[in-house]
């Protein structure tokens, strides 16, 4: 649903406290033209100085604040319905904003909803408990449907799969099975693996190829990704509205 609240001229406002928090649902596609995640936001920022809207709290040293983007997206991995807040210095309506994002949207993105949300709400970041995943896998890395179930149900069967990560060039232990809110294993060819990911704070994410790794080490023998297309990030609402992988 889009809605919009408050009018007014745009124009940069520079060092201005927000007056308004807008919420965009975009979707991006794989590699994003071989920009690298550490490039986005910079480069949609300054488009989006350049479409003349008012960016809260530009040229006050925090202008990274302006846009904030709900969860890092892996180089190479496509979208369909990422999340990112813009604060603006000013109330303006949706139809300018939606105009303004439009044309400042990078290449390879596009806008799917647009939404006036509360200022006082919490940071985006820290909102995001989850996202869907779906993964095709490829050819010479599918053991078919039935055998990826199986080892699926399993997985979600165990109380803990303990599994080990690097982490800043150390290996660290940690849980999979709690980041693991859902599988589901559609028939192909190809075999197609959905996969609901449980974001934590302090054990981190259930990411698809630590999901794969798991499978793979179920079965003995390796399942392997022709492509993975995060579906949508989760907020806490998302899921009380929803079932495992609706």
């Amino acid at each position: 649903m889009e809605r919009d609240s408050g009018t007014g001229d745009s124009g940069p406002t520079p060092g201005a406290e927000p007056r308004q928090r807008w919420r965009l649902a975009f979707r991006r596609g794989a590699g994003g033209d071989g920009e690298s995640p550490r490039d986005f936001v910079p480069d949609w920022l300054d488009r989006l100085v350049a479409s003349g809207l008012p960016l809260a709290a530009r040229g006050s040293g925090r202008a990274r604040t302006a846009l904030a983007l709900g969860a890092p997206l892996p180089l190479g991995m496509a979208a369909e319905r990422e999340l990112a807040d813009l604060l603006l210095a000013e109330r303006l309506p949706l139809w300018q904003v939606r105009r303004a994002v439009t044309e400042a949207l990078p290449s390879g993105c596009e806008l799917v909803e647009l939404c006036d949300v509360w200022l006082g709400a919490p940071s985006l970041a820290g909102a995001i408990v989850g996202a869907d995943y779906r993964v095709t896998l490829a050819p010479d890395g599918d053991p078919g449907a039935d055998l990826v179930r199986g080892a699926a149900e399993a997985l979600l069967d165990e109380p803990s799969v303990p599994r080990v990560r690097q982490k800043a060039g150390r290996d660290v232990a940690y849980d999979l099975r709690p980041l693991v809110g859902g599988l589901e294993v559609i028939a192909g060819p190809p075999t197609v693996i959905r996969l609901r990911a449980r974001f934590d704070p302090e054990r981190g994410s259930g990411r698809p190829e630590d999901v794969l790794g798991a499978l793979s080490d179920s079965l003995g023998r390796p399942i392997v990704a022709a492509e993975t297309v995060r579906e949508r990030l989760l907020l806490a609402e998302d899921l009380a509205d929803t079932g495992p992988l609706d």
